[in-house]
């Protein structure tokens, strides 16, 4: 009898530790998608902050161009001071803000993705109109756009003709809902199983990103629609006002 009881005790004892054994590992995954967005949202505000630091050592600089372009005139180089010029606006261009939404938010994530993309040799064309304040939180916001674009860009760099990078951005108001739309040349292989895609990379955060995106979509009983064709991706997002 006590055979049997130790038995007994072993068969009630084994869907216990299987669901402690479950709650575990979900807990474990939690702890590996928030420190993947807290590192996320550490590298935007330091895309953001070096934008910022281009724009304040521009104006550092501008009465010592101020100064130069003055000798250049004194001087009648013309043609000296047209080169000047030119490398200025060209300089201007790249810290310029590009994006300007009226949430600050949005235009922090937009213009240093959109910065780091332009560098990389990727057209970008971009479209943005928001409310100041919205629905969703700055943090969850951040974590869903800077992944969409995070994985346009990767996308982008795997085509080894830069003439065919591109990603074009729309973020607006339809119908009552924050509506983004992210569309990027495709390098490399897309896979999908069922639904969902996967990654090709090597790492394992660009998973966590689509992981992070679709409950963070959930939490706010919003949408979300990825479709690819041959050497295109798009990402749908509708989340409500």
């Amino acid at each position: 009898m006590i055979f049997i009881y130790i038995g007994l005790g072993a068969c009630l004892l084994i869907p216990v530790l299987l669901l402690l054994n479950k709650r575990y590992m979900n807990i474990l995954i939690e702890r590996r998608i928030a420190n993947y967005q807290n590192n996320l949202v550490a590298r935007h505000c330091e895309e953001v902050e070096n934008i910022y630091k281009q724009m304040r050592g521009w104006r550092h600089d501008y009465h010592n161009h101020i100064q130069v372009m003055k000798a250049y005139v004194a001087g009648d180089q013309i043609k000296t001071l047209d080169d000047y010029l030119s490398m200025l606006n060209k300089d201007l261009t790249s810290v310029d803000t590009i994006i300007k939404t009226g949430n600050v938010m949005i235009d922090a994530i937009l213009n240093s993705k959109i910065t780091i993309a332009q560098s990389r040799k990727i057209s970008v064309n971009a479209k943005a109109v928001v409310p100041k304040i919205l629905n969703v939180q700055e943090v969850d916001l951040c974590v869903v756009l800077g992944n969409i674009l995070d994985n346009a860009i990767e996308a982008c760099e795997k085509i080894i003709d830069e003439h065919n990078r591109f990603i074009r951005i729309y973020i607006g108001i339809h119908k009552e809902l924050l509506y983004i739309s992210v569309t990027n040349s495709v390098g490399g292989e897309i896979i999908k199983t069922g639904r969902s895609y996967l990654s090709t990379k090597a790492s394992s955060s660009h998973g966590f990103g689509l992981v992070r995106i679709d409950r963070i979509i959930e939490k706010y009983n919003g949408f979300v629609d990825r479709q690819n064709e041959e050497g295109v991706f798009a990402t749908e997002v509708m989340l409500p006002l």
